[in-house]
């Protein structure tokens, strides 16, 4: 009978995949205390061996990590060898006061049949009074974090540290997160450094950011955030609830979640925006305090996003879309409004257009939805638009974008509209006390552009535009939009200033309909360039060069102004403006300076705490011919270089020095410098304090590191002060045994 019973156990152990030893059958002598109760008295969770397996060694944390799906093994130290007849069980429990009855406590026992949830329990080894088990929870199990204790008749042990962390499993394939390709896989969850994409539509530069989704109490803040997004234990099986979830708790305007947004430009009781280079002390202080951090924007929110979702184990990158529109109405239209002069009327729009905006895509598969729109979804933690009556966004899947499939859940027709949006620009002009909208042109092409990530493995920008939207003017590209028209509201033309709503139609010189781009009579063009380097403390050398193209006398009204701007579009001040009649013969062209000295910007550019950027404006009127044009461009102020002097490789737990330099080129000086360095793995967040840098100065800063991983990794840097809020480097090391 007890050989017939070891037989059974070793046949399950071969069930579950794993060569069982083999095992002598006991032989019943008066030394066994065969009557004594069997107890644990420890357990090894083998963390070494179990972490390298399930890619989570890198977690800073003394508990067990494993990923859902696939097995790991646990090492029980008993009183006395396991019995055929003893009565042995494993109890996994989740959240507060786990039941098996709400289904939060599993009790397996080593035997062939997978438990009722789909996980399985077998025994590899039975030697003597050590017992070595093998338990592979289901590839759809909640995601969290579990006690064990072990049963043994009636006997409970409850090791120290019992505490599990399951995770969501890229490398399973049972597991909807599952990613096929090791490259993006080691990028997309376990790169804990990157590349954020910032800047204009054609002059992108990278922040560098380190996303540390492994650093001490990262793991622990995540769990916090899913026990208080109050999900059912059902739905944390589920990436699409979790994804969900955390784009709102990333966030904290409706559920005290991590950050606070601030785009005042006033940031003196919190940290600005610009300052951080990371996501580590943001969630290590929030897991600290439990109370939301001073302050974010979409970068800053996106990239502690992608920490959470890597940490967590669901696959995730940071995107950044260019001219990316803020749609308020849903009709695909994003109005601006011009003074006659060519500057931006911020006030009137209800509508804005951002120099760029982050969010993140995650990757998963959609059992939720028809077939076919498995891959990339779109989600963003930055409070926009409430969905659902809370400030969250996603998970969206790309191929709804880019098909026009907007009634799909969640969020689809506000993402579409912030890739797909037509402008169109309105002079407003004062005829006989009264404003006149007079519409200048339209713009359908010029909304998210240059769509931008890291690539995998390497620090090169990535152009996905084409995973959002097929090409601008395309056949395909038209069916598209065709479609998602006939689910959002069409615009129709009357101008939706604030306080355009109720005007009386003749105040508005356009023809309602279908917007279209402007046929041209004349070949009309105009260019703006920068004569010079745009570096602050020196004059704005601008131009703006008018074109015709075709054969005739044209007389153009030129209108050209010089804004400063934020990335969300806001005007901080306005600099000057040109107005000129420019005369063209047939093919020609001519350039109109704009020139801008530094007194006119300096002031703003430090009372404002944002990073602000140089916008101009043209509008080129064709007299007795009413070829209308409109051109804008945003630039960045260029600025001198860090350099960063360390060595190439290092030893682990060997000190190396790294060298911060810079020398301030620029013809002002810079006040209350601070240089904020980050190296994972080697040093923790510093910040030095290098006060006023006058013109021609070297400043030097330097730090003594001690690495304590291996493998490649980076120091990151960023430089601030009260003129200029952001010049960032980073820098790679490998460090070797």
């Amino acid at each position: 009978m007890l050989r017939s019973k070891w037989q059974r156990l070793l046949r399950s152990s071969e069930a579950a995949g794993i060569e069982a030893p083999r095992v002598k059958t006991p032989t019943r002598t008066m030394s066994d205390n065969a009557g004594t109760d069997l107890k644990v008295t420890g357990i090894d969770f083998l963390k070494s061996e179990n972490c390298r397996q399930h890619h989570t060694d890198a977690y800073n944390i003394k508990n067990l990590v494993v990923r859902r799906g696939q097995p790991f093994q646990l090492q029980l130290s008993l009183s006395r060898e396991l019995k055929a007849a003893d009565k042995l069980s494993l109890r996994f429990g989740i959240g507060e006061k786990p039941m098996k009855i709400r289904g939060t406590l599993l009790s397996l026992k080593p035997r062939q049949d997978q438990d009722l949830g789909g996980w399985q329990i077998s025994i590899v080894k039975n030697s003597g009074k050590e017992c070595l088990l093998s338990v592979t929870s289901s590839p759809k199990a909640p995601v969290g974090k579990y006690t064990l204790n072990v049963k043994t008749g009636t006997n409970i042990y409850k090791p120290e540290n019992n505490a599990i962390y399951l995770l969501f499993n890229p490398w399973c394939e049972d597991d909807v997160v599952f990613l096929a390709d090791d490259a993006q896989r080691k990028e997309y969850v376990l790169n804990d450094t990157g590349i954020i994409y910032v800047g204009s539509a054609y002059n992108i530069y990278n922040r560098p950011w380190n996303f540390g989704q492994f650093e001490e109490f990262i793991l622990d803040a995540c769990m916090y955030l899913l026990d208080k997004s109050d999900l059912k234990l059902s739905n944390r099986r589920d990436p699409v609830f979790v994804s969900r979830a955390m784009s709102a708790l990333v966030n904290a305007n409706d559920d005290n979640g991590v950050l606070l947004g601030n785009w005042s430009g006033k940031y003196s009781n919190g940290t600005s925006p610009m300052d951080w280079i990371g996501s580590v002390s943001i969630l290590q202080k929030y897991y600290k305090t439990k109370k939301p951090v001073s302050y974010g924007q979409c970068w800053v929110f996106a990239g502690v996003l992608t920490t959470v979702m890597r940490c967590l184990g669901i696959p995730s990158r940071c995107v950044s879309n260019f001219n990316s529109a803020h749609d308020t109405e849903e009709n695909l239209r994003v109005d601006v409004y011009l003074n006659e002069f060519g500057e931006k009327l911020n006030w009137m729009s209800l509508d804005s257009v951002w120099n760029f905006h982050v969010w993140n895509d995650v990757w998963m598969r959609r059992a939720d939805l028809p077939s076919g729109f498995d891959g990339w979804q779109a989600i963003d933690s930055t409070p926009q638009e409430q969905s659902q009556g809370v400030f969250q966004c996603g998970p969206c899947p790309l191929k709804a974008v880019r098909e026009g499939d907007v009634y799909l859940p969640f969020d689809s027709k506000f993402v579409y509209a912030e890739v797909n949006a037509d402008k169109v620009y309105w002079v407003v002009k004062k005829v006989n006390g009264k404003d006149k909208y007079i519409k200048i042109s339209t713009e359908t092409q010029g909304i998210g552009v240059n769509i931008s990530t890291k690539a995998v493995g390497q620090d090169e920008r990535e152009d996905i535009t084409a995973q959002y939207k097929y090409p601008e003017g395309s056949e395909e590209e038209r069916k598209s939009m065709q479609k998602a028209s006939s689910f959002i509201r069409p615009s129709g033309m009357v101008p939706r200033a604030r306080f355009a709503s109720g005007l009386p139609m003749d105040n508005v010189v356009s023809k309602p309909g279908v917007l279209q781009e402007t046929v041209s009579k004349t070949g009309l063009q105009l260019e703006i360039t920068n004569k010079e380097a745009l570096y602050p403390g020196n004059p704005l050398e601008l131009g703006i060069t008018v074109k015709t193209s075709t054969p005739g006398s044209w007389t153009i009204n030129l209108a050209g102004s010089c804004q400063l701007q934020s990335y969300t579009g806001k005007i901080e001040a306005n600099l000057g403006y040109v107005k000129e009649i420019v005369k063209l013969e047939g093919k020609s062209e001519t350039q109109v300076p704009l020139k801008i000295e530094p007194d006119t910007y300096m002031k703003t550019l430090s009372s404002v705490e944002d990073e602000v950027f140089i916008r101009v404006t043209a509008i080129a009127e064709v007299q007795g011919i009413g070829d209308k044009l409109t051109k804008e461009t945003t630039m960045s102020f260029e600025y001198p270089p860090i350099t960063v002097q360390m060595p190439e490789t290092a030893k682990l737990n060997e000190e190396f020095s790294c060298a911060f330099i810079f020398k301030n080129k620029l013809n002002m000086p810079l006040d209350n410098c601070k240089l904020r360095v980050e190296g994972l793995g080697i040093f923790k967040m510093s910040t030095f304090d290098q006060g006023d840098v006058k013109p021609g100065r070297i400043m030097k800063s330097e730090i003594i590191c001690t690495p304590t991983r291996l493998g490649e990794k980076k120091i990151v840097a960023k430089l601030t002060s009260t003129q200029i809020k952001g010049i960032s480097v980073e820098k790679g090391i490998t460090i070797t045994k």
